[in-house]
């Protein structure tokens, strides 16, 4: 190989070498369970519906809102897990904490016909550059061996303390207790003898 060969490929390499170590690394960020306010149920089985979110933030990555029209994908900022998939875990959480010793589960966990049945739609989740964090969504508590349902929304507003990724994380799990609460309110419908 002649010496100008040896000098290309080298010069290749180092160039490929310091362009991957100046490439920014992705981050992972997941949502978190948070205070809620405990309710009365005598319900043994709390189960959780696959939740549905919009196509738009059905993605790894972390969507922000630009303004009316555009948002923002971020490529090294991503969830850990599908996002519709946390919503259903951390609601879980949530509502274990609102009803302690209920069993609370979410897909593909499978529950009989004596568990209370939660079906959720986010509608929105958007963080602006500037202003709080906003959970839109509607819900339904379908007590067992009934079809009826109390049917509900939530619309929740959390300031963004802090700037980056995690503080919008943390506004959209502080929203999702609120939502939640909604729900557990809602939910005290499963009581045995209870009536909408």
């Amino acid at each position: 190989m002649s010496r100008f060969a040896v000098l290309f490929w080298s010069a290749l390499v180092l160039t490929v070498t310091d362009g991957c170590a100046n490439s920014p690394a992705t981050r992972f960020y997941t949502l978190s369970s948070a205070d809620v306010v405990r309710q009365p149920v005598s319900v043994r089985t709390i189960m959780i519906d696959p939740v549905t979110v919009p196509e738009l933030i059905d993605r790894p990555q972390i969507v922000s809102t630009e303004g009316a029209n555009r948002v923002s994908v971020d490529e090294f900022a991503q969830w850990a897990e599908p996002l519709k998939r946390q919503i259903g875990r951390v609601l879980a959480s949530d509502l274990t904490q609102s009803f302690p010793g209920v069993i609370v589960a979410t897909y593909p966990q499978r529950a009989d016909r004596t568990a209370c049945r939660i079906s959720v739609d986010v509608q929105s989740l958007e963080s602006p550059s500037l202003g709080p964090a906003t959970l839109k969504a509607i819900w339904s508590v379908r007590p067992s061996g009934r079809e009826d349902a109390v049917r509900g929304q939530t619309v929740a507003q959390e300031m963004v303390n802090g700037s980056g990724y995690e503080a919008i994380a943390n506004a959209y799990s502080r929203a999702l207790a609120k939502m939640a609460n909604d729900i557990a309110v809602a939910a005290t419908v499963c009581a045995e003898g209870a009536r909408p």
